[in-house]
């Protein structure tokens, strides 16, 4: 039975990934996480998942048996995509853009193996609550907006500006489960 190696280095997608109940090792790369010129975001997300899966599967050096996971999610306000902040002005600057407003989460997987290959996108929609400059400035200074896009973490205490959220809270995480899921049970690596 093939095994699942996944492509990340976020420890949330590692734990994630174990709520499925399925066995999978961890495959560490590094991919260039850079938006082409006018590159849709939704393309975007998808050829970065692709690229980190793509990546791993070349450093299982052809096994036949290799499926590899790759994912990547991206903030979206005004189709302007934000990344993980480079520090604490740089998340304070993107709490200050967010706050207030609705804006998307898109996270995309891609599954590869060496004949076959699925993808599947998850789009949340989430509503901040207005912060103000204190909020932001408590929170930026932290170390939980660090590695996270869009400088806030859902699963910590950025989860107390999120008014509202139509979509998926593991998708917020980093891994949408359910897309995930129904991907695992096409490749025949989950039951069902």
């Amino acid at each position: 039975m093939p095994r699942l190696q996944l492509a990340s280095q976020s420890p949330r997608r590692r734990e994630l990934l174990a709520r499925l109940g399925i066995d999978f090792g961890v495959l560490e790369v590094a991919v260039p996480e850079r938006r082409m010129p006018g590159e849709p975001a939704a393309d975007y997300v998808s050829r970065v998942a692709r690229e980190k899966a793509g990546a791993g599967l070349l450093r299982m050096g052809g096994r036949a048996d290799a499926v590899v996971l790759g994912a990547d999610t991206e903030v979206v306000l005004d189709d302007v995509v934000f990344g993980k902040p480079a520090d604490a002005a740089d998340a304070a600057a993107m709490l200050r853009r967010l706050s207030g407003r609705t804006h998307r989460v898109l996270s995309a997987v891609w599954l590869v193996s060496a004949g076959r290959e699925a993808r599947a996108l998850s789009v949340s929609t989430v509503h901040f609550a207005a912060l103000d400059e204190a909020d932001i400035a408590a929170y930026a200074a932290g170390d939980e907006p660090c590695g996270k896009a869009g400088g806030y973490a859902i699963q910590g205490r950025g989860a107390a500006f999120i008014a509202h959220l139509e979509g998926s809270c593991s998708g917020v995480m980093g891994l949408p489960l359910h897309e995930t899921w129904t991907l695992l049970r096409q490749f025949g690596l989950i039951a069902g």
